[in-house]
Order: structure tokens, then sequence, then C-alpha cells
């Protein structure tokens, strides 16, 4: 099968893909799978690592929402890989080298989606950003031993990087096209109204939720492959436009962030209290403190969390137990 697959990527992808069979390899060695490709294997890898589970209990905006539809991050992650798939597939771009950065990209999320980050990133000596805690999770953390295209692909997610190969580049793309269409929520916590969203832009993006993703995903597919990926204009403008004023009026609104300063209380909390008693870290992350100190163990602790264990962790340390008289 494998072959077979490595003749399929060879016979029909664009000049400028990254075949399967090119890979780089990992950071250590592994026996050959007789069945998947290298690429098919990080994605089984990811999938069933215990930071992939994790993400359904660690939500995207809202926290802890009253509500059963709202996105988690990794409702998230879904929406971004299926959205880079359809990208890969219509550029004839390497679909499982895709998928599997896809998958992968928000591994070291903490809790309480970017107000966690912030707490963490106030915190730990040498700052805190969730791509380069995704590979440091599929590297030391759980070990995963992803191929080295997959892993450029989840730290260059975000920020400033770009990522070496153009299924990689998808991925901050298709990231973008989900998180700034996370209106639906917005509406459905009282924050936007259906008519909010301003006109010039929907003129030009569309007028519901699948109207903006499909038009997004066909400038990124109008733009082809010649260069980087990118996007067609009025529509790049018009997108980055959306994503501004998603961050002006959801983001940091405050009717949705009202909880920032309770959270960033929290995590620090938690956070001075193993940096006090470092003995009390479990086991697995005081295993790293001789190689990475005990800040960098600590965060690791903390972004690990979902957002449930965390507030059952912080009454667990910080509210006294309710006596009860039997």
């Amino acid at each position: 099968m494998k072959e077979t697959v490595y003749a399929n990527e060879r016979n029909s992808l664009c000049a400028r893909a990254f075949l399967s069979e090119d890979t780089a390899g990992r950071l250590k060695a592994l026996r050959p799978c007789p069945v998947r490709t290298d690429f098919m294997r990080d994605r089984d890898r990811i999938i069933h690592s215990k930071s992939f589970r994790r993400l359904m209990h660690k939500m995207q905006v809202f926290l802890a929402p009253e509500g059963d539809h709202y996105r988690t991050r990794l409702t998230h992650t879904l929406e971004v890989t299926q959205i880079a798939r359809t990208l890969a597939r219509a550029l004839r771009l390497n679909e499982d080298l895709t998928e599997a950065a896809a998958l992968g990209h928000d591994l070291g999320h903490t809790p309480f989606g970017h107000s966690g980050e912030r707490a963490l990133n106030r915190l730990c000596p040498n700052g805190f950003r969730h791509n380069e805690q995704s590979l440091r999770v599929a590297d030391k953390l759980e070990n995963l031993n992803l191929t080295v295209e997959v892993r450029d692909g989840m730290l260059n997610h975000s920020g400033d990087g770009r990522a070496s190969t153009l299924e990689g580049q998808l991925i901050k793309f298709a990231d973008r096209i989900a998180y700034i269409n996370h209106d639906i929520d917005a509406i459905r916590a009282g924050i936007l109204q259906a008519g909010d969203l301003p006109r010039e832009l929907t003129a030009i993006l569309g007028d519901t939720h699948s109207q903006r993703i499909s038009t997004m995903v066909n400038a990124v597919i109008a733009y082809g492959t010649d260069g980087d990926i990118g996007m067609t204009e009025p529509h790049w403008e018009a997108t980055m436009a959306l994503r501004k004023f998603m961050f002006e009026n959801v983001y940091f609104n405050s009717a949705a962030k009202s909880e920032d300063s309770k959270v960033a209380d929290m995590i620090e909390h938690i956070y001075e209290y193993f940096l006090k008693q470092p003995e009390k870290l479990p086991p697995e992350y005081r295993a790293n403190i001789d190689a990475d100190g005990v800040e960098r163990s600590i965060c690791d602790y903390i972004a690990c969390m979902t957002d449930r264990y965390a507030l059952a962790l912080f009454e667990e340390l910080f509210v006294p137990k309710t006596w009860q008289h039997k």
C-alpha cells in the first residue's frame, strides 16, 4: 500500500507538493511501517496522544460557557483540519502531511484559551507561546517523535514564522479561516447580533458563516501555488479586517473575557504554589526539572491541564473544604 501511495503522489500532486517519500525523517529512527507513510503514522500518533484528547476539555473562546454547542479546542482543531484538507486536495498538495500538521497544531495550548496563554507568558521567565509548546509536547512531554515536516507546520502555524512546505503554510490559513468565523459562538453568547458584522466586509466575504468560509477557501485556492500560500484580493484585505473586528468585538470584548482576571489569578496561584513546592509536581513533570528548570516544568504542567482540571486543582489547593457534621 505504501509504495502505491508514493506512486500516486508522484503522478497526481503538483510540482511544489511535498512527497511523502522525501521526508527528512524523525528525531529518532523508527522501524518503517509496511502500510502507512510517515505522515500517516504522524497523524495516528497525534490522534492517540493524551494531549489531543485533552483538547476536548479546553475551551476555544468562552470560558466555562453554559451550553453544549460552543467550540472547544478540539472542535476548532477538527475544523482547521477539514479546511486544510480541502485546500490541500484542491491545490494538489500532500493531504497526509497537511492533516497531521493541522491535527497537531494546538497540542500545546493552555487551559482557558488565549487567556491562559497570556497568563503563562507573563509568568514564565522566557515567555510562553502555544505553537512552541505544541512542539515541546510532541518532542519531549509525549515523545511522539514526529517527522521534521509535520513539526515545522505545527511550529509555524502562528506568529511571523513561515513553514518550509506549502502544506505547512496551509495550516496558518486554515487556522485563521476557522477562528475568524467563530462569530456563531459570539451570536449564541449574545455578544454579536446576526447583522453586526461590517456590511462592507460581508459584501465581499458573504452574509452567512458558510458563505464566508467558502469565499476564503476559494480565495486561497485561486491564489495558487506558484509562490507561497496566499489569498487573492480583495478577499485577503477583507479577511484581515474581519479578523480585526472579531478581536476588538469578541476576543477582547469585556463581556466575552470578563473572567480573564480570575483566570490570571488562578494560574498565578497554581504556578507560585509549585514554585515553592516543586516536589509536589506530578512525577512526569518533576523528571524534567534537572534538564529544563522548575519554572519550565511548572509551565508544562499547567499548559497540559484542561479547564476543569485547573479549576478542580485550584479548589483543592486554595479553597477551604467544608466540614460536615455527621
